[in-house]
C-alpha cells in the first residue's frame, strides 16, 4: 500500500493539514470524506481534482465516501463567492444527484476491501427539526467565531453582504462531518484550500459533542499561468457530461495546455507515476514544440472522464484538424470534427462572383477589422480548408467549399472558425 500523504506531497496537492494526519494515513486505512455541491447535472474540470483524491485514497487502501450536498446544496456555500446563490428547487437537486453520482461511478470502487460510499447529506439535515439544532448545535459556535472565518468576512466587505441563510453554512458542513464520524467513523474530511474554515468549524464540533479527534487535509485552488480561471473558456466551463462538453472539445481543452502548467496539471488530474511525469518535463523543457507533455496529459484525462474509445475518436480529430487540405472529405466528418468551433452563415449569392478572404475573416470574427485581416494574411497565418492563403486579393467561391456547403478557416495555431453557405 502506497502512502496517500506522500503521494498527495509530492503532487503538490496539500495545502495544508492537521497535525498528525500524515503518520495516521500511512498507520493503516482510514475512512475519508469529500463534499460535492449539487449545483448543476454535471461535475465541470474543477471538480476533477477531488474526485481524483478519492480516487487516489482508494488506490492507496483508504475507504472514499464522496457527500453529494441535497441538504446544503439548497442553501449555498458562500466560500469564494462574492454574491448569493440561486437557491435550487428540491427537483433541480434530486436531477443534479442523479448526474452527479453516475460521473463518480466512474473514478471510484463500490464493492471489495475499502469499498466507496455516495451519501446525501439532505438524509441528515432535511429531517433535524430547527429547535433541536439550535440547542444542541448552533451554542457551540458563537458569532465571532463565524465572523472570523474567511468566507464570511470577505461578504462582510461587499456591499451586498451576507444572508443568514448563507451564514448558517458553515455550522450545517460542521454538523455534516459530525454525522459522518458518527454514522462511518469518518475522521478526516477533505477540501479545497478555501474549506479550511469549515473543516476546522466541524473538528471542532466533534471534539466538543463527541471528545473525539477529527482532522482535515485541503488541496490548493487550481489556477493557470495566464491569469484566467481554472476550466472556463471564451466558448464557456469545461464540463465531464459528452452532452455539455464533447469529448472532442474536452480532449482539446487539456491539448492546449500552457507549457507553464502542464507539468502541475499532470500531477494533479492523472495516475502516471513520478518518474513518468519527471520524464515529461524533461521532454517539455528540451522540446515544447513537439507538446508530448500536452498529449499526454489530454489522452489521460479524456479517458478517465470519457474512455479508449473517446481518445481515439479525439486523437483522429485532432490529427485531422491540422493536417492536409480538408476539401475532399465528406461533410458530415467535417462537422463531426469541428462541431464546437464557432460558426457564421453567409449567404450563397455572395459567393456566386467570389468573396474576399479578407471579407470572410471579419464576417468568422476571426478579425476585427479589414486592415487586420490584411496583415494576418500577409504573415501567412490564415488557413481556409487547412490550406495556407497569403494572397490579399483571393477570393473563395462555391466550388471551393467542403461538399458545397461550408468551409473551415484558420487563425494561428488554435482559433477556428466553420463559415456556413446558407
Amino acid at each position: 500500500m502506497h502512502n496517500f500523504f506522500e503521494e498527495l506531497s509530492w503532487r503538490g496537492l496539500v495545502y495544508d493539514a492537521t497535525d498528525g494526519l500524515a503518520e495516521l494515513l500511512a498507520a493503516g486505512s482510514m475512512t475519508v470524506y469529500i463534499g460535492f455541491d449539487p449545483t448543476a447535472s454535471s461535475l465541470h474540470v474543477g471538480s476533477l481534482l477531488p474526485v481524483m483524491a478519492l480516487a487516489r485514497l482508494q488506490r492507496t487502501g483508504h475507504a472514499p465516501i464522496a457527500i453529494i450536498g441535497g441538504g446544503t446544496g439548497m442553501i449555498g456555500d458562500p466560500s469564494g463567492k462574492s454574491q448569493e446563490r440561486t437557491l435550487l428547487t428540491p427537483d433541480q437537486v434530486a436531477h443534479n444527484l442523479a448526474g452527479i453520482r453516475g460521473q463518480l461511478e466512474r473514478f471510484l470502487r463500490f464493492d471489495g476491501p475499502q469499498a466507496a460510499r455516495i451519501v446525501d447529506n439532505a438524509d441528515w439535515l432535511a429531517t433535524i427539526d430547527l429547535m433541536t439544532f439550535l440547542r444542541d448545535v448552533g451554542k457551540h459556535f458563537t458569532v465571532n467565531y463565524m465572523l472570523q472565518k474567511e468566507s464570511v468576512s470577505r461578504r462582510l466587505d461587499n456591499e451586498d453582504g451576507i444572508s443568514f441563510t448563507e451564514f448558517s453554512y458553515l455550522i450545517l458542513q460542521a454538523y455534516d462531518f459530525l454525522q459522518m464520524s458518527d454514522r462511518y467513523d469518518c475522521a478526516v474530511q477533505m477540501g479545497g484550500s478555501d474549506q479550511w474554515g469549515n473543516i476546522t468549524a466541524g473538528i471542532d464540533l466533534i471534539r466538543r459533542l463527541r471528545a473525539r479527534k477529527a482532522h482535515g487535509l485541503v488541496m490548493p485552488l487550481v489556477t493557470s499561468a495566464s491569469g484566467t480561471k481554472f476550466g472556463k473558456t471564451e466558448a464557456g466551463a469545461i464540463w465531464l457530461d459528452r452532452e455539455r462538453t464533447s469529448p472532442f472539445r474536452f480532449y482539446q481543452f487539456w491539448l492546449n495546455t500552457d507549457d507553464r502548467d502542464v507539468d502541475r496539471y499532470l500531477k494533479f488530474f492523472t495516475f502516471l507515476d513520478r518518474e513518468t511525469v519527471q520524464s515529461l518535463e524533461a521532454a517539455t523543457a528540451a522540446q515544447p514544440e513537439r507538446r508530448e507533455a500536452q498529449r499526454v496529459l489530454a489522452r489521460e484525462v479524456t479517458r478517465l472522464v470519457h474512455g479508449d474509445d473517446e481518445v481515439q475518436r479525439a486523437e483522429h480529430a485532432s490529427a485531422l484538424l491540422f493536417g492536409e487540405d480538408i476539401a475532399s472529405l465528406p461533410v458530415d466528418d467535417v462537422l463531426a470534427v469541428f462541431g464546437d468551433v464557432p460558426s457564421t452563415d453567409v449567404a450563397a449569392a455572395e459567393f456566386d462572383g467570389g468573396l474576399a478572404v479578407i471579407e470572410l475573416l471579419v464576417r468568422a470574427r476571426l478579425a476585427p477589422s479589414k486592415s487586420e485581416a490584411r496583415r494576418v494574411l500577409q504573415s501567412g497565418g490564415v488557413y481556409v480548408n487547412n490550406r495556407r492563403v497569403t494572397d490579399v486579393a483571393e477570393k473563395l467561391t462555391r466550388d471551393r467549399a467542403i461538399g458545397g456547403q461550408l468551409f473551415v478557416v484558420r487563425k494561428g495555431a488554435r482559433q477556428q472558425a466553420l463559415v456556413r453557405i446558407a
